[in-house]
């Protein structure tokens, strides 16, 4: 049998909710047109919702009775946001958030380092956004609560898993006992110690890093405005370094590294927590403010990935895929984008528009995107917490120039989680005029979001489905296009035709018209009248032609998988 804690988590600032357990005295099995997820963390909530959304069922299955504790995941970059927004959480999300641009490096009490993330006019979200982990579930369990295709079991605990070519077998324990819950797919975003990865002995490569950090949410009225900031080698800490973030509800995360013989549940002891808060909060003279502890924890900064993310009908997603150091804000906001890739690929293969072989092409782009993460965070990881002496020696010659030499300041940056664009995917349209254009929107990368006149967004317009986008003149598409992507359609492909006009004429064979200034067009997409762009319904460039060739689009599908093969244009 599994209990899981029934007492609601305290908070300083969110009321717990315990939800009833489900429990079956029979076995379940899962219809064919239904995956099952584990975990509901946010990468389990959002992959579930962003399945839904391709209108898959989805059964997700929590080992808790209750959301999770303390801030955790706390920062969510704007592609995260994107894909929540796909999702259809982000507006939820943004009514509670902290959104925020800049961050600051400090030395010796000298802002050593000022880094600013860019806003431009066509930006739906803020660069960076604060939301304690427990409220961005909070907001991500309430849409799943709108979703009719989406059962929640909590309580459910994973203790074996077995599969074989047709199905997956879960062994589950409750609170009344053991049933078994068979489906034909089973998503595992069940976490950094995931125990279905565990169970089949399955191996992560990479490096784990010496540092250590304690986090330690406190309650306390800071006027300070809502910035990232980093303070290394303080007087009470030397040699290590400091992070202060802001979260809703007047609270602030500390993220302080640990001497190497500190052990961590000395570090946890509320005495030593408290000296170090204190320490941290004379240091920047506002020591004679009162605050609360409402919640602690200490972690480790690790680069690792599986190398393989497809297991037969078994897929990774999120920290039970890959471990990243929080440092540039990774973790989280690398799950999401797995979760938006996996979800239009697993639905292509669920609702049969594509075989499995499109599963294989998920590994390979998001495994490339974990090892791209890993090697740029092992620089921000080796810089902020020094793994050996030679790397200390270095990072404290930086502390040291910065003070006086401007050059060496840049060096202090942290490398901000940025979108991977599959360069090199294998779903990349082989007969486009990709060579030919400009790198900016190559293929892999995303497309541009544009926001139009009427305030409404490109991506809003494109999430779920592949967008066939054409940049139009005097409302003229050519008929064969028409036809292809209709052909496109019948065969279940999710496939539209999205018209942006530079003139004032609206394209009615389209399924969606759109005024654009021919100015945009030039700067943006650096494209021209009759310009093509083949997106993916998670908004990444797959194709492009500077004038439509028949058949082309229909032949880069053909890439996908062999089923697609019986699409006629």
């Amino acid at each position: 049998m599994h209990f899981p804690e029934i007492q609601p988590r305290k908070s300083l600032y969110y009321n717990y909710e315990i939800y009833p357990y489900f429990h079956s005295n029979k076995n379940t099995l899962a219809e064919s047109d239904t995956v099952t997820v584990v975990g509901a963390g946010p990468i389990g909530m959002a992959t579930a919702l962003l399945l839904a959304k391709q209108g898959i069922k989805v059964i997700l299955l929590s080992a808790e009775q209750q959301l999770s504790e303390g801030s955790r995941a706390l920062v969510y970059t704007k592609r995260s946001m994107e894909i929540l927004q796909a999702a259809g959480v982000a507006d939820r999300i943004m009514t509670k958030a902290l959104a925020w641009t800049h961050g600051n490096s400090i030395y010796k009490g000298q802002v050593a380092f000022r880094m600013a993330s860019p806003i431009h006019d066509n930006d739906q979200f803020a660069p960076l956004n604060n939301l304690q982990q427990n409220w961005l579930e909070h907001f991500l369990l309430q849409t799943i609560k709108e979703q009719k295709n989406i059962e929640v079991r909590w309580g459910n605990k994973i203790v074996a898993h077995q599969q074989n070519d047709e199905h997956v077998t879960l062994t589950i324990h409750t609170p009344e006992g053991e049933y078994q819950h068979i489906s034909h797919w089973v998503v595992a975003a069940d976490g950094g110690r995931s125990p279905i990865r565990e169970g089949m002995k399955l191996r992560m490569e990479g490096a784990s890093y010496e540092g250590r950090f304690v986090i330690a949410d406190i309650r306390i009225k800071l006027d300070y405005p809502t910035e990232r900031l980093a303070f290394f080698s303080p007087d009470w800490n030397p040699g290590n370094t400091i992070l202060m973030h802001r979260e809703p509800d007047n609270i602030w995360r500390f993220d302080y590294q640990l001497d190497p013989e500190i052990a961590p549940e000395d570090a946890l002891k509320p005495e030593n927590l408290n000296k170090a808060v204190n320490d941290q909060l004379k240091m920047i003279g506002q020591d004679h403010l009162e605050w609360e502890m409402d919640w602690s924890t200490v972690y480790s900064a690790r680069a690792l990935t599986l190398d393989n993310y497809v297991h037969n009908r078994t897929i990774f997603v999120g920290d039970a895929a890959h471990l990243l150091p929080i440092f540039g804000v990774r973790g989280a906001n690398t799950g999401f984008q797995d979760a938006q890739d996996l979800a239009w690929k697993l639905a292509a293969v669920v609702k049969g528009w594509s075989t499995e072989k499109l599963l294989q092409s998920y590994s390979f782009d998001r495994v490339g995107a974990a090892r791209e993460i890993i090697a740029e965070a092992g620089k921000s990881t080796r810089f902020m917490a020094p793994p050996t002496a030679g790397y200390r020696l270095l990072r404290n010659a930086v502390l040291s120039l910065s003070l006086e030499h401007e050059f060496v300041r840049p060096l202090y940056h942290w490398r901000t989680s940025r979108p991977h664009a599959y360069t090199h995917s294998p779903l990349n349209s082989q007969n486009d005029d990709n060579a030919l254009m400009h790198e900016l929107t190559e293929n892999g990368a995303l497309i541009p979001n544009i926001k139009f006149a009427d305030g409404s967004f490109l991506y809003d317009a494109i999430s779920g489905k592949f967008a066939v986008i054409m940049f139009t003149q005097n409302g003229q598409v050519p008929e064969n296009l028409i036809s292809e992507i209709n052909a496109l359609k019948q065969f279940g492909i999710p496939a539209q035709l999205i018209a942006l006009a530079i003139d004032d004429q609206k394209v009615k064979q389209a399924d969606i018209s759109f005024t654009i200034d021919p100015n945009i067009v030039k700067d943006c997409f650096f494209a021209d009248v009759n310009t093509i762009y083949l997106v993916r319904p998670g908004q990444h460039i797959n194709g492009r032609w500077l004038n439509y060739r028949e058949n082309a689009i229909t032949e880069t599908f053909h890439q996908f998988t062999q089923v697609a093969e019986g699409v006629n244009a």
